[in-house]
């Protein structure tokens, strides 16, 4: 969307989106989080192992 001023210069900014705040996560959402965590954190522990091992 192209929109001028009274100048007729041209303003092609684009239009920012309305802000809105964020949600604190529940206590299940945290729990979850942490357990994706800790499965993400075995996962790259395991890559490394098995990068040792076949080195």
């Amino acid at each position: 969307m192209y929109t001028t001023d009274d100048r007729g210069v041209l303003n092609n900014y684009a239009v920012e989106p309305k802000m809105y705040p964020a949600i604190y996560p529940s206590p299940e959402q945290q729990n979850r989080y942490a357990l994706q965590g800790a499965i993400a954190s075995l996962f790259v522990v395991a890559l490394v192992l098995v990068s040792f091992a076949v080195s």
